[in-house]
């Protein structure tokens, strides 16, 4: 066995020998060598064609990890969507529906790529690594016969030394070489041209494919995409009329509608009181009980008005409600509607006090000046110490406040805040305030959500 191992060896060796022997002499141009135009035209398309298929598997690998990487984006970035739209707005289980087709349509585009597009185009490619062992072995054939028809050539010019076995052995090495090249050689004329024209219809049904997986996708999640659209422009709405407002005290609806309280009116709300805050036009959040100050009679005692129950044990009952704000032609009252600032009927003359009004010498002040009295007043316990140029005094939340409309201010438990003058002292609203947030954020707040500093 060794003796078997080591011949073959070096036969090997020799072979390789001899091989690269003629392919010096034969770059050198010291002998000829056996030429193919046809086949080197068959050649020059198929490296063509092996690069073109290399480089479109490598490029469409790459497009593959895009694509699920764009889907794992989309699976979060529509999974965080879902989680904070809120389950009572429109179209909640529906956006939830949607998303998730979304998240379906990716899963499907990415398998019809993987098993319809890669898949045979790896099929394609790996054709390329076997036809070119063929062709190698090919050109290695072609270096042996040429070596032996030089040798055989050799053989037959030396006269003087002529050996009529040597001549034959190499007349039938000769022969063998020529029947191997030629079969390799004959075997490649087919094969290369078949495989270069096969390149049409590939791509043809390969690009189809691909082309037919991308517009299913992008049709049917546009189609998807519309109806979320949808559902925040329903969203949207239903905002604007306030729908979401009324779904969150659903639960009052039964509860008494409290007495109404207004700027102008002779009962002035003192104390720690919480303002009225219209809901509807039919429903009103009950407060706790308001300590009164009737200006109407000469004792001004406080009165505790208990007329309107507390609300029930409902989440955020707590939390007080921010004042009403006045409309344009008049204030709000509870009820949601506008009730005249004066009633011609009954207003006294400024100068002319009645008995039913206060005595106190700020109730004869003209209204404007009483007005900028009401507005910049500092409340008890506020510093106005060390305050930057502008700012009347700071105050801290108590309550976390989310804005309902867009010249107000949102602000968390603890956020400090800087009140400050109106741009316009008639657009101030009565228990709201104008402040700053050290952000920059600039807007209206209810007063009684916060306490002064």
């Amino acid at each position: 066995m060794a003796e078997s191992k080591g011949s073959m060896l070096a036969k090997s060796v020799q072979k390789h020998a001899g091989r690269a022997k003629e392919k010096i002499l034969q770059n050198l141009g010291k002998v000829d060598r056996t030429a193919d135009e046809i086949f080197d035209e068959h050649l020059q398309n198929f490296t063509r064609q092996q690069n073109a298929a290399n480089r479109l598997q490598k490029e469409f690998n790459n497009y593959i990890r895009c694509i699920r990487a764009a889907q794992v984006a989309s699976k979060s970035l529509l999974e965080a969507i879902g989680e904070i739209y809120e389950s009572q707005w429109t179209g909640h289980d529906l956006m939830y529906v949607q998303t998730q087709s979304v998240d379906m349509l990716w899963q499907d585009f990415s398998h019809k790529l993987a098993d319809q597009v890669l898949l045979p185009l790896n099929t394609y490619q790996s054709q390329f690594p076997e036809m070119r062992k063929k062709i190698d072995k090919r050109g290695r054939k072609l270096v042996d016969y040429d070596s032996q028809r030089h040798s055989f050539q050799a053989l037959q010019s030396n006269m003087k030394k002529r050996d009529d076995v040597k001549i034959a052995k190499g007349r039938e090495q000769l022969e063998e070489a020529k029947r191997t090249y030629e079969m390799l050689n004959s075997e490649l004329h087919d094969e290369l041209p078949a495989l270069y024209d096969s390149r049409v219809l590939f791509l043809v049904t390969n690009l189809q494919s691909l082309f037919n997986a991308e517009h299913t996708f992008h049709s049917e999640a546009a189609k998807v995409f519309g109806e979320l659209d949808s559902i925040v422009d329903k969203l949207a709405t239903d905002s604007q009329r306030g729908s979401y407002s009324i779904k969150k005290t659903n639960g009052s609806a039964s509860l008494p509608r409290p007495v109404s309280v207004t700027k102008n009116s002779p009962e002035l709300i003192i104390g720690n009181s919480t303002p009225m805050r219209p809901v509807s036009d039919d429903i009103t959040t009950p407060v706790k009980p308001q300590i009164k100050l009737d200006v109407s009679s000469n004792d001004a005692s406080p009165q505790i008005n208990d007329a309107t129950p507390s609300p029930p044990n409902t989440p955020g009952a707590n939390e007080p409600a921010p004042p009403a704000k006045a409309l344009a032609n008049g204030n709000t009252t509870p009820d949601g509607k506008t009730s005249p600032s004066t009633d011609s009927s009954k207003a006294t003359p400024n100068n002319e006090p009645n008995a039913n009004t206060n005595t106190s010498p700020a109730a004869f002040a003209p209204n404007s000046d009483r007005k900028l009295e009401e507005l910049y007043d500092i409340p008890a316990g506020a510093s106005t110490e060390n305050l930057p140029p502008g700012v009347l005094y700071r105050v801290k939340a108590t309550y976390k406040y989310t804005r309902e409309d867009v010249d107000e201010l949102s602000f968390e438990v603890g956020e400090i805040i800087s009140v400050i003058e109106y741009d316009d002292p008639d657009e101030q609203e009565e228990g709201w305030l104008m402040g700053i947030k050290d952000n920059g954020e600039k807007g209206m707040f209810p007063a009684n959500f916060t306490r002064p500093l």
